[in-house]
């Protein structure tokens, strides 16, 4: 274990280092801060008491940490008894004092909350927003959590124990129960289900029943602000409400919450409640109770085993196509296992899947699916059975490489079977779905062998098909599914069919034996149906070797050479199933190889970009109305000046004032001069005119001496275009140093709203890598802390394959996207980083990057888009895809998965040295979240999120696995080595084995042609065609969902807009609702000259008809219901009203010939 601990050395010492020398470059007065704003936190203790000290600084090294680790060595780690204990310890003032006692509930509250969610995310800042204590009917005191949408980031799990942990508080502080009324209920349930319906789809959407009994037994209220401009239909001026309007927060809490993880609260408090005073919580004993009388008719009993689910159907659009329907023939088949690059919620597929579906799927793109969860994101698989499809002669082959697919492309007539869904057993586990019906597959296969053979016969992963015959035949092993077909996939009447006519047929004996059926169409339709690998010739339908061997031993003629036609008819008169048919007769036991067909369709296309802010700003600095159409900081030096809220700050020396933190003139310290919003005047109370004074105030600024001073001390040249934002909207308004966004704008990189540059990408696993399929050297490698592959021999060859280090990243580096390259992207951060350095800071250069191999060992920030705490990464490679490979606990250590999420990194440096909390927006969801607020430098697999706990690690499944999924057991009464069974032990971080190979994390479709083809058309055209092709899939249906779900909405939605529509300015942008006399823009510009721009429509006539027409032939040639037939003529009369009908066209006779 000495390499791991070596290895968090060496980053540890690379963030020292970092943190060295950002805080000299700060210390030089030239940022609002003269400190790194991002404070170290090595454990979960510390990043809880830092993050929630973003609110409550008082907490930062008040010991809150130390005693917080105390207290979870009491009860063990993650318990919720850890929580209450240490919110209540923090509300008694043990570790900074409060104004009152509501204060000290709410930060005792945040405290508690931010233990539950790892200290990573910004639920207990922004998603819990405050506690109120308010008056009962009576006259006394309840207490009151309020909620808001990022609350969603704390889980199910961490928005119900928010409750438990307000109402324990509440309790200890002497707070009544809340004694809702009948009309506060009757809102509530109004509420959640208008936000249902009309906000965003709950993931559990409890009943009015169950809402009425959860209501009526809480003793605390559950509120929270408004998020959404949508008001309630009925009571909507409640006086305890407080609003009108749908609040998103408490909707997530009472149904996300508690409604679903009612039996996860009743477990605990059965085990500990009595402890803490909280026995009143098992009222939702009775609650499960009601939950399961309601739901019962729903739930499908184990008789009815699995039922095809439309879920994930509900939200097909324009482009993502429908790849399979549920259950359905032809379908993806599940198969269980994990390769190094799935896991954590991402599956495998064949490349040659890929291809043969149009290339919608490329590494990264995410499926929606219809079991066991609800998405995933793809990665490549290529040991994995590939599609079986229908040439344009006839034939039918399998394709199951890359090679194979391109060369048939543009051949294919028909999918028969799309191909192998890899999904691991923990998604199984995670969810608590039964398993499903295994396929019989090879690594089933083998694992049979071994039990029975293994004494006797080594094992290979390569056997000739005599030999399994072979094997089959002496040591009772079902046949090998190679020499298998699907024959679950028909019926026992065509079964018979077929054994008569195969009967009939001629059979080649010799080296390769082969068959040849004479030709027959019923017979043709049942091959493909059960996918024989097959062609056709003048003679027959020829089945050639070794399908022929797997036909012949099926239907038992073979080894004796006797048909058993007349058995088989009987067997079929007696109602036997295909299977029990086929092992009556056949001298080798014959297995399903179909298992459970897998539903899915497109969901998100991958993503790898450099994020950028509105307008593609280089720097946040206003440019206002002056900046133009480009928001252009040249535009303002041009005009002169520029009109936007400023601070303004005065030089404690010389007494000039500036718009920066430090004097303009002599550099001194300075002192910020307030504003009255009402009066405008500059005063130096905090109050003035009855309301709060701000620090910023709307000025005209001649910025050409800042923007020529820094061009003169950097030595550097003005850029033909450096962008601003059009105006800041922090609560201060301080704007950046414009030297940053100079250099930014010389560099190419692009600011996010916090300062730094960020790359977003979709999330892949990986826990493995080969040396070339990274581009490092195995000497660079080395030098890295990588010394043996992944069965401990030393690494020499680059195809070895190596065990991940746990922050250690494989960037995207696609070169067949624009903008999709992380290298391209670091290597320009680098040397903005380096000319900051030297040009800003007169400091030495950190990076010196020439080549992507120089980036390789440098450290960066991975963070999460709903979460408040980075974590350093390292980088050891590339991948030519557009996925952000990491490892399993570097997801889970940023609260994601790999369901297709995205995350950002960003180059360690940069945010040390430009990233500000006050550049931050002032307004909910921007304060906090999806910001760097502290930096986890080490990961501990104990303080991760807890869904890659259930991540399997072994490098097969047993028998006793296969045989449990054909009895639909459920995924608990199963035993596979998971990582919860290693945590705490060595094994946490090596030795996480895999099931399945994979050759290489570069291959498959690198681009969803869903980015590739330029128009919607194209996309639907293209979903259509494969909506045709695969037999799985349904056109007309397809058709149908588009239009009912997708075209109709955006028709009658751009009809009402265009007649409600603005005018909008080509030059300045400037919109207006009513059309000047002039015909053209009346806005002045800057020299008081009339803008005299031209004026455009917002919306244009083709943008309202564009799904008209393509609707309007999708209907006809599917022959959609007249319904829907009606409802688009009706909607083509009210275009033709609005825009006229289109121009008949004088057609000559020729054109006809």
């Amino acid at each position: 274990m000495g390499e791991i601990y070596n290895y968090f050395d060496k980053i540890e010492k690379g963030v020292a280092l970092a943190y060295e020398i950002a805080n000299a470059a700060r210390k030089k007065g030239k940022d609002i801060k003269d400190i790194v704003e991002i404070p170290l936190a090595k454990n979960l203790f510390e990043r809880v008491e830092k993050l929630v000290g973003a609110v409550k600084p008082e907490l930062i090294n008040s010991g809150l940490a130390q005693r917080l680790e105390e207290i979870d060595k009491k009860y063990g780690s993650g318990d919720w008894r850890v929580a209450l204990e240490i919110g209540y310890e923090v509300a008694q003032g043990k570790f900074c004092k409060f104004v009152d006692k509501r204060e000290a509930i709410e930060v005792g509250i945040r405290v508690a909350l931010a233990y539950i969610t790892n200290g990573s995310v910004s639920a207990p800042l922004e998603g819990f927003i405050e506690f109120q204590i308010k008056k009962r009917m009576d006259g006394q005191d309840y207490g009151a959590l309020y909620f808001a949408g990022p609350i969603r980031a704390a889980g199910g799990t961490g928005a119900a124990v928010s409750l438990l942990i307000g109402d324990y508080l509440s309790k200890k502080f002497g707070l009544k129960p809340f004694d809702i009324t009948k009309e506060e209920i009757r809102r509530t349930q109004i509420e959640i289900e208008d936000y249902h319906n009309f906000v965003a789809r709950l993931q559990y959407y409890p009943t009015e029943a169950e809402l009425e009994y959860l209501l009526s037994k809480l003793d605390i209220e559950v509120n929270g602000d408004p998020t959404s401009e949508r008001e309630v239909l009925i009571l909507k001026d409640l006086p305890r409400v407080g609003t009108s309007k749908i609040r998103g927060g408490m909707c997530l809490v009472l149904a996300e919450g508690l409604a679903q993880k009612a039996k996860k609260i009743v477990k605990m408090i059965e085990e500990w409640g009595k402890d803490f005073g909280l026995e009143n919580w098992l009222f939702l004993k009775e609650f499960i109770d009601l939950q399961k009388k309601m739901h019962a008719g729903t739930a499908g009993s184990l008789s009815d085993k699995i039922k095809p689910n439309t879920v994930f159907m509900e939200e097909t659009v324009a482009g993502r196509p429908i790849f399979s329907y549920p259950m359905t023939k032809g379908g993806w088949r599940l198969r269980y296992g994990r390769t190094r690059i799935t896991g954590l919620a991402a599956s495998g597929v064949n490349p040659a899947a890929m291809s043969v579906l149009g290339n919608f799927i490329a590494t990264g793109s995410q499926i929606k699916v219809e079991r066991p969860g609800k998405a995933a994101a793809i990665t490549p698989c290529d040991t994995i059975d590939g599609p079986i499809v229908k040439l344009d002669d006839e034939s039918v082959i399998q394709i199951n490489s890359e090679k194979e697919a391109l060369r048939y492309k543009n051949r294919i007539k028909e999918v028969l079977f799309i191909g192998d869904l890899l999904v691991t057993f923990s998604e199984f586990y995670r969810l608590n779905h039964v398993l499903v019906p295994s396929p019989y597959v090879h690594e089933w296969w083998i694992q049979e062998v071994t039990e029975k053979a293994g004494k006797d016969l080594a094992i290979k992963q390569d056997f000739t098909p005599e030999e399994m015959i072979d094997i089959s035949l002496k040591y009772n092993v079902p046949l090998h599914p190679k020499l298998l077909n699907m024959y679950n996939f028909t019926n026992s009447e065509s079964i018979g069919i077929l054994a008569e006519e195969l009967s009939k047929a001629k059979i080649f004996d010799g080296e390769k034996t082969k068959i040849v059926i004479p030709h027959n169409k019923l017979v043709k339709k049942i091959l493909e149906d059960i996918c024989v690998i097959h062609s056709l010739s003048e003679e027959g339908i020829v089945i050639d070797y070794p399908h022929s061997l797997g036909i012949l031993y099926a239907f038992g003629y073979l080894p004796d050479k006797i048909w058993k036609v007349n058995q088989i008819k009987e067997l079929v008169a007696q109602g036997k199933s295909v299977l029990e048919i086929l092992n009556s007769i056949s001298k080798v036991k014959i297995m399903d190889t179909v298992g459970m067909p897998i539903g899915t369709r497109l969901g998100r296309p991958e993503k790898a970009k450099m994020r950028k802010l509105k307008g593609s700003p280089h720097a946040l600095f206003p440019v206002g109305l002056q900046g133009e159409r480009l928001r252009s900081i040249n535009s303002v030096l041009e005009n002169g000046f520029v009109e936007a809220e400023f601070p303004l700050f005065k030089c404690l020396s010389c007494g000039y004032e500036d718009i920066f933190p430090r004097c303009f003139k002599c550099g001194g310290e300075t002192t910020p001069i307030k504003f009255c919003p009402r009066c405008e005047k500059q005063v130096s109370s905090d109050e003035h005119c009855g309301t709060k004074t701000i620090f910023y105030s709307k000025r005209k600024l001649d910025i050409r001496p800042y923007v020529d001073k820094a061009l003169s001390s950097m030595n550097v040249s003005l850029p033909n275009l450096i962008k601003g934002v059009r105006g800041l909207s922090s609560k201060e308004r301080i704007p950046e140093p414009i030297e940053k966004g100079i250099l930014r704008a010389i560099n190419d990189v692009y600011v996010n709203k916090d300062g730094t540059v960020r790359f977003d990408a979709i999330e892949t696993p990986i826990t493995h890598f080969k040396p070339k399929e990274i581009g490092v050297s195995i000497e660079r490698l080395k030098e890295l802390g990588y010394n043996y592959d992944k069965d401990g021999n030393p690494l020499t060859d680059e195809n070895q394959i190596v065990e991940m280090f746990p922050q250690d990243l494989i960037i995207p580096d696609c070169r067949e996207w624009e903008g999709a390259s992380g290298v391209d992207m670091a290597i320009k951060v680098c040397n903005f980083i380096d000319d900051l350095l030297v040009k800003y800071y007169n400091m030495s250069p950190f990076y010196n990057v020439k080549s992507p191999s120089d980036i390789i060992g440098h450290l960066v920030i991975s963070l999460a888009p709903h979460t408040s705490a980075g974590v350093v990464g390292r980088i050891i490679g590339f991948s030519k895809t557009q996925g952000y490979y990491a490892h399993p606990y570097m997801h889970s250590a940023c609260r994601r998965n790999c369901d297709g999420d995205e995350l950002s990194f960003f180059m360690l440096m940069d945010a040390l040295l430009n990233f500000s909390r006050n550049y931050l927006p002032d307004k909910r969801g921007s304060r906090f979240m999806d910001l760097p607020l502290v930096l986890t430098t080490k990961i501990d697999p104990q303080e991760v999120d807890d869904e890659v706990y259930n991540m399997d690690i072994v490098d097969h499944y047993d028998l006793n696995f296969y045989r449990a999924t054909l009895e639909y057991k459920s995924p608990n009464s199963v035993k596979v080595k998971q990582v919860k069974d290693v945590l705490g032990k060595p094994e946490q971080y090596r030795g996480l084995a895999y099931t399945h190979e994979v050759s290489d994390i570069n291959i498959g479709n690198k681009v969803s042609s869903y980015k590739t083809l330029l128009t919607i058309m194209d996309k639907v055209n293209l979903q259509m065609e494969i909506a045709k092709k695969v037999r799985a899939s349904n056109g007309a249906d397809v058709a149908r969902i588009l239009i009912e779900k997708h075209f109709l909405k955006d028709i009658k939605g751009n009809m009402r807009k265009f007649s409600a529509q603005e005018f909008r300015c080509v030059i300045c942008n400037t919109k207006y609702r009513r059309i000047p006399l002039s015909g053209r823009c009346t806005k002045k510009k800057s020299n008081g000259e009339l803008c005299n721009g031209k004026l455009l429509l917002t919306i244009s006539e083709g943008s309202v008809g564009k799904y008209l027409w393509p609707s309007i032939d999708l209907a006809k040639t599917y022959n959609l219901p007249s319904y829907l037939v009606q409802t688009l003529e009706i909607l083509k009369r009210r275009f033709e009203t609005v825009f006229g009908k289109e121009t008949t066209k004088q057609t000559g006779l020729l054109q006809f010939s």
